[in-house]
Formats: structure tokens, C-alpha cells, sequence
């Protein structure tokens, strides 16, 4: 029994320390990056027109003096770097990172190419690549992921809380497209706001990082710790009033990557309770674009919904840290599903 206990405090220790190597990386990273960023100016592009075509005046009227202030995007090549090294070196498993970090690279080139015609491009209309282009992108990955989880690592069926597993066959492979996609596409919208998707996709990765732990898939648990080092290395400096921004580069590395990770742990109806506030802001902008696409409509003042907020009245703080506080209270309700729901034997 004491032998036990010292080896999983043994194990706790190495996970957590990734966690903190990360963090340290990061922030040493970071004035390599700041160096770069404006000495090559990498500042975001503002957008004129909205996914609709139409005039974004509502959001540039809100954000026009970060604007001014030429603040870089992009940084979330720390965060990418951090994990990568770190999960290269110290943390790499055929079965367990394998995927997730071919993700976090993935889905961090489709975002570093939206970034780079961002910060090149004239900044008229949509800055970066047409939406279409990166969702093609983005599924072509997800295929290729899916593929390995299906046919190299055997995963053919997905857990239904308090019912079980509910084998799909190839079918999965779908499934697993649609979770990497969805979630993906769901973070980058939710960059929107200083120090925002930095704070949501901590407490995810946190809490899918405390279910792999519990289940015993420690490397996956490490690769969550690891992100989570990174990400609050790069919030650090993202707190309003923002130094710097995410960018695609970011935001899809690491949307695409949670996807992954709620595939591998059996967890995928989990995604949407703890990641809840990334649904609602995917799922507000998608209303929003219905709604004038087929009623001539809005539902919100402007989308997603934080900016919404934003324009009802709420300083940019407030949004964040309200948004922060209901992400921690749906992380804890994910892990009491997955305490009691079955996902941990």
C-alpha cells in the first residue's frame, strides 16, 4: 500500500512538473516572440466585413483603440512551441500524445498560414484565409487523425454516460472529424476578447487533464498539464490590457487538440458540458449568421456573444472573468459526470 501511494505521488509529481516546465518555457519564449513581433510588425489586420458580407461596424467601433495601439498576433506560437518541446522530450507516446500533438501542429499550420496572410494582406474584408478554406483545411486534418485513431490505434466506439459504450465500427471516424472540427472552429471564435479563450481553454485542459489522470492514461493527462503551463504563460501576458494576441496559429492548435483529447479519453459527450461557454459562442455566431442569412435579422447586436455583452454595456473585464467563472463551475460539473457517470472504473 506505501509503495503504491509513493509510486502515484511519484507519477503526480512528473505530470505536474511538466506542467511547470511548460509554464517556465513559455515565459522564456516570450521575448523571443515579443523581439520578432515588432520588429516585423505582426500586427492583426482589422476586419471590415463580416463572414455575411456585410459592415462589422458595431465590433470595430467597440475595438477600435486596440487597433490603434498595433498590437501583435500570432503568439500562440509559444504555447504551440512550449508543448511541442516539451512533449517531444519528456512526454511521447505512440498510443496517448501521439495524436493530440500531430493535432496541436496541424491545426497550428492551417492557423500560422490565416495568421501570416492576416499580417501581409491589405486588411480589407475578412483578413486571412476565406472561412471555407480554413474548414477544408481543418477537416482534411481531422480525416487523417481519424483514420490513425480508428485503424492504428483500434478505438471504434464512444461512451454514453450511465448507459456505456456504443461501438460505431468506422463510423467513428466521423465522429472524431466532427469533434476535432467542431471544437477547432468553436476556440477560434471564442479568441475574441483580452485574456478569453486563454482562461476557458485552461480550465478545459485542466479538467480533461484530471480525468486522464484518474482514469490512468498519465501521458495524456501530461499532455493536458503541459498545454495548460503554456496556455498560463501566454495569458500572462494576454490579461487585459492585452500585450499580445493568440491568433489563429493558437486558437486552432489548440481547439483542434481538445477535440483530440476528448476522443482519446472516451469522453466526447463530456466536451460540450466542460467546454459549454466554446459551444455557446460558436452557437451564438452561427444563430446570428442564420438569422441574416434567412430572415434579414439579428439576434444579437454583434457575434459571438461576448461582444454582444460588449455592446449591451459590459466592460471587456467583466465579460472575461464572468465568462471564466461559469467555465470553472461547468469544468466541475463535467468531472462529477465523469466521477459518477462510469468514465472512470
Amino acid at each position: 500500500m506505501h509503495n503504491a501511494l509513493n509510486s502515484f505521488t511519484d507519477q503526480l509529481i512528473g505530470i505536474f512538473m511538466l506542467s511547470v516546465i511548460a509554464f517556465i518555457l513559455g515565459i522564456l519564449l516570450t521575448p523571443i516572440y515579443t523581439w520578432a513581433a515588432y520588429k516585423y510588425e505582426f500586427w492583426k489586420k482589422q476586419r471590415t466585413t463580416s463572414t455575411t458580407g456585410e459592415a462589422i461596424t458595431v465590433f470595430n467601433k467597440l475595438h477600435a483603440e486596440k487597433f490603434k495601439r498595433n498590437i501583435p498576433t500570432m503568439a500562440g506560437v509559444i504555447i504551440v512551441a512550449s508543448v511541442v518541446i516539451v512533449t517531444i522530450f519528456l512526454n511521447l507516446d505512440r498510443a496517448q500524445t501521439y495524436l493530440p500533438l500531430a493535432a496541436l501542429i496541424g491545426g497550428g499550420i492551417v492557423g500560422l498560414l490565416d495568421d501570416i496572410i492576416n499580417i501581409r494582406g491589405s486588411g480589407k474584408g475578412v483578413a486571412g484565409l476565406r472561412s471555407s478554406v480554413k474548414f477544408a483545411m481543418i477537416i482534411a486534418l481531422g480525416l487523417a487523425l481519424g483514420w490513425y485513431f480508428f485503424a492504428k490505434l483500434g478505438y471504434d466506439s464512444v461512451y454514453i454516460p450511465y448507459i456505456g459504450n456504443w461501438v460505431l465500427g468506422w463510423w467513428i471516424i466521423p465522429v472524431f472529424v466532427f469533434a476535432v472540427v467542431a471544437t477547432g472552429n468553436a476556440v477560434n471564435i471564442s479568441d475574441g476578447l483580452d485574456g478569453l479563450s486563454g482562461g476557458l481553454l485552461s480550465i478545459s485542459y485542466g479538467s480533461f487533464g484530471v480525468i486522464a489522470l484518474l482514469q490512468g492514461n498519465l501521458m495524456i493527462s501530461g499532455f493536458c498539464f503541459t498545454v495548460l503551463g503554456a496556455v498560463l504563460a501566454y495569458l500572462w501576458f494576454n490579461i487585459y490590457p492585452a500585450r499580445f494576441f493568440m491568433g489563429d496559429v493558437g486558437s486552432f492548435a489548440l481547439g483542434t487538440s481538445l477535440g483530440v483529447v476528448a476522443m482519446l479519453t472516451n469522453t466526447l459527450f463530456l466536451l460540450p458540458i466542460i467546454g459549454a461557454l466554446f459551444v455557446v459562442e460558436a452557437g451564438s455566431s452561427l444563430v446570428q449568421i442564420i438569422s441574416k442569412k434567412f430572415f434579414h435579422r439579428r439576434v444579437f447586436i454583434s457575434a459571438p456573444i461576448h461582444h454582444h455583452l460588449e455592446a449591451k454595456g459590459w466592460p471587456e473585464t467583466k465579460v472575461t472573468m464572468r465568462f471564466w467563472v461559469i467555465a470553472a463551475v461547468t469544468g466541475f460539473i463535467g468531472l462529477l459526470i465523469a466521477l459518477s457517470g462510469g468514465y472512470i472504473n
